[in-house]
């Protein structure tokens, strides 16, 4: 109800979540029209994926048949650590399609920007955790724009 007076001012409305699955994120699960699951590249946020999805297909059912998962995004990305490769793999192998092809690295610019109450962008733009988040932003439009287009074509 809070966003309906503003949805049509804006092409993208995105509100960060905390990882749990607690009240304020089951609200913003019921009024999204998509979901962005950030993943870590680690063997727990790996064993945990598949009961989020679970949930957020409970939620699809029962409290908002729009929502559907846009994608699963590699956050704290470092390719230097094995298990980092190995879990982008069976995310690659079991998610081909859901899958972004930016990852955001492990970078310590992003770790600080919080800490200075600024997003990423403002804080160090040059970073290569802001520039790979601008990247993320060019992925979506160019996946919205290519589903829109199939859709009407």
């Amino acid at each position: 109800n809070a966003l309906a007076p503003i949805r049509e001012n804006y092409d993208y409305i995105l509100i960060d979540c905390p990882p749990a699955l607690s009240m304020l994120t089951v609200n913003a699960l019921v009024a999204a029209d998509g979901v962005i699951i950030p993943m870590q590249c680690e063997y727990f946020a790996l064993e945990g994926l598949s009961d989020l999805i679970n949930s957020i297909q409970r939620i699809a059912q029962m409290l908002n048949p729009s929502l559907k998962i846009e994608g699963l995004l590699r956050t704290m990305y470092d390719p230097r650590i094995s298990l980092t490769n190995d879990v982008s793999a069976q995310l690659k192998q079991h998610f081909p399609d859901t899958l972004y092809q930016t990852v955001i690295p492990r970078n310590i610019r992003l770790a600080e920007a919080p800490s200075y109450g600024m997003p990423a962008l403002v804080y160090d733009k040059q970073s290569r955790g802001a520039i790979a988040y601008l990247a993320l932003a060019g992925e979506l439009v160019r996946r919205q724009r290519a589903g829109a287009h199939t859709a009407t074509a």
